[in-house]
């Protein structure tokens, strides 16, 4: 497993938390910290600090686009691992244009297999390729 993937999988850790117990950006980026000594390194820690610190910051703006492409589901219906993972593919598909979107959606689902659903992954592979046609138009 490289080293991104296993930052996208600790970020995921960490939002889940958020939507448990609410917490502050900082407090985020230091339980990721201590996740990543766990790890002895082996993630792409600023890459990961980046992802938290972006989606916390554009929380508002991802949770509307999947709302949008979420058709006839309400954003709190959505499991709280599904809505963690979609909210990491969006900020990606969003402000990460160096990676291809392709990449970003399977590493959602690769993560997706690991940690929810079968359903879960069709649900999530349909919102974020939504989102992603929509954003190509929009350009």
């Amino acid at each position: 497993m490289g080293k991104r993937r296993k930052a996208r999988e600790r970020v995921l850790q960490c939002l889940y938390r958020l939507d448990l117990i609410p917490a502050s950006a900082e407090q985020l980026s230091e339980t990721l910290r201590a996740l990543s000594d766990i790890d002895n390194k082996t993630i792409d820690l600023p890459f990961a600090e980046d992802l938290i610190n972006g989606v916390i910051a554009n929380l508002q703006q991802i949770d509307g686009l999947i709302q949008r492409a979420a058709e006839h589901w309400d954003i709190d219906r959505i499991a709280m691992i599904d809505k963690a993972i979609l909210r990491i593919g969006v900020y990606e598909i969003l402000y990460h244009k160096d990676t291809d979107t392709p990449v970003i959606i399977n590493e959602a689902l690769e993560i997706a297999k690991r940690y929810s659903t079968a359903d879960s992954t069709s649900f999530i592979n349909g919102v974020l390729d939504r989102i992603a046609r929509q954003q190509r138009q929009g350009e």
